[in-house]
């Protein structure tokens, strides 16, 4: 006689799994791309897993999947016109879910976010403009109420 079924779910194995991955791409292990990336001269290359790459940007999903046989599988690829600090960013981000930089680089993270379609940073990027609007915004409004309190 078979039991009811019960589900087994790890809370932490997604984030063990970015954690691993994010390990092995630092080792260079099991890296089976390099993504160049160019910028006004300033070059840089980066090891990274296809798998990862195409499940967090639908750019990398249809590059690694459009790869015609005759040309082997595609061990490189070249980004014009991306920033090494802002694509190391975004590496960081797909394999750890997270990364931090600065309040003037949220606008350049967006724009990788779009070139390379990423909607979990695009969406991270937005939220947080958003907070940084509602922010300034509740600022300006004290002030202004602190200003109307004066001249009265």
């Amino acid at each position: 006689m078979e039991g009811t079924p019960v589900l087994l779910e790890s809370k932490s194995s997604p984030i063990n799994l970015l954690n691993e991955m994010q390990q092995l791409r630092l080792l260079g292990l099991l890296c089976d791309v390099t993504v160049s990336v160019e910028y006004q001269g300033v070059r840089a290359e980066f090891p990274a897993h296809k798998a990862v790459l195409a499940a967090t940007s639908k750019f990398f999903k249809d590059v690694f999947l459009n790869e015609k046989p005759v040309d082997g599988p595609c061990s490189s690829v070249f980004l014009n016109e991306v920033q090494v600090a802002d694509f190391a960013s975004f590496l960081e981000f797909v394999y750890t879910a997270r990364v931090e930089v600065e309040e003037d680089r949220v606008q350049r993270m967006l724009e990788i976010a779009e070139k390379l379609k990423c909607l979990d940073l695009s969406e991270t990027c937005f939220q947080l403009k958003k907070q940084m609007l509602e922010s300034v915004l509740l600022e300006l409004q004290c002030f202004s109420e602190s200003q109307n309190s004066e001249e009265e």
